[in-house]
């Protein structure tokens, strides 16, 4: 820590300790300061030279202050050790004092590890903003923490490119929440690699009217559950690809006029059965699989399933899902799977099948 250039009172003790203690200190690695030890760092780190009794007595009041009054983020905690036995009118007790003080936080390590691992592996999120929002988090936690996530300095280069997104996320948010329209541009990549907004038929830029309804997460990715304003159907929009927002002062669409609300609306249901985020409807689908990719099964529609005809290596699994998205999902696990019904959506997976074995049949 940098040396202070000011005399700090004494009266700022209590928040000097804290935070010798979130620096220095954790329940999960067993870090403790002993009272000599908080002394030296008041002396070192801010100029206090404060004796044994005063620290000990502020660190009393502030575990009392900590664990009298809730909603903190931390808590300031003692370790002790039984120093000797006395007696009183015929019975044994022992007598204990503070070994150790240190600060235990709401977040573990292991929860910390969790979120910034998602800030890491996330695709949404621009590589300045990951990095920031992972600094912030490492703040929760002590030092030695820190020393365990050097690997956030490796972290390569995020793909995207939209500086704009938390300021989106803040405006759909206000949005939802007093149910009124959004415009924007929706922007496209071009082979420049840059986003580019999508334009209109007379070469303006496109400005989309929407009535947003839920932010949701899938694949890596945020996206916005929405209704384009002239259409009655739901659309799904990607955060990162909305720039220029604005809020309107014109009330959102209610959802019950759109056809997808008609029969109520099942946000767990719609994210299962569009699991790529295409829009359009949901198919029932019945496919002949092999067994060796029941995880897989598991990992895409969960306990959403119903199997049937089992063998020793196959199984006939029936899913309801958007149709596109199982049109790809289809695609990528040909080698594993055939599928039976529809009739029509078989066809359709011939004809496209049929369209990719024409391009390959005459080499390159």
């Amino acid at each position: 820590m940098a040396e202070f250039k000011i005399d700090l009172s004494k009266k700022t003790a209590p928040l000097c300790i804290l935070e010798i203690l979130k620096e220095h200190t954790d329940s999960f690695y067993g870090h403790s300061l002993t009272i000599s030890e908080i002394c030296s760092k008041l002396q070192t780190d801010y100029g206090l030279d404060l004796n044994r009794k005063t620290v000990s007595n502020t660190l009393s009041e502030l575990k009392y202050f900590f664990s009298e009054y809730e909603d903190h983020e931390y808590c300031v905690c003692c370790t002790e050790k039984n120093v000797a036995t006395r007696y009183k009118d015929g019975e044994e007790y022992v007598v204990s004092k503070s070994d150790g003080w240190y600060i235990s936080r709401d977040f573990s390590d292991a929860e910390l590890r969790l979120l910034i691992d998602g800030l890491l592996f996330s695709k949404h999120l621009p590589n300045s903003h990951c990095r920031a929002l992972s600094k912030k988090l490492e703040k929760l936690s002590s030092k030695y923490f820190k020393a365990r996530i050097k690997h956030i300095d490796t972290m390569i280069e995020r793909s995207c490119k939209n500086k704009q997104l938390f300021y989106t996320v803040e405006i759909l948010d206000e949005a939802i929440d007093k149910e009124r329209q959004v415009s924007f541009s929706y922007c496209s990549f071009n082979t420049d690699k840059k986003l580019c907004p999508r334009l209109a038929s007379d070469g303006s830029i496109r400005s989309y009217i929407i009535n947003p309804y839920q932010m949701v997460a899938a694949n890596g990715r945020y996206y916005l559950i929405a209704n384009y304003d002239k259409y009655d159907n739901i659309a799904h929009y990607r955060l990162d690809y909305i720039t220029d927002i604005k809020l309107l002062d014109t009330p959102a669409k209610d959802k019950s006029l759109l056809v997808d609300y008609k029969n109520g609306f099942n946000l767990p249901r719609h994210m299962a059965e569009h699991f790529y985020m295409y829009t359009g409807s949901s198919i029932t689908v019945t496919f002949h699989a092999d067994k060796t990719i029941l995880n897989d099964l598991f990992d895409w529609f969960s306990d959403d399933m119903i199997f049937s005809n089992e063998t020793d290596k196959t199984v006939d699994v029936t899913v309801k899902a958007n149709q596109d998205s199982m049109l790809f999902w289809s695609l990528q696990y040909g080698r594993y799977i055939e599928v039976i019904n529809p009739p029509d959506f078989r066809e359709k997976i011939a004809e496209v099948t049929g369209s990719m074995a024409e391009k390959y049949k005459t080499p390159k």
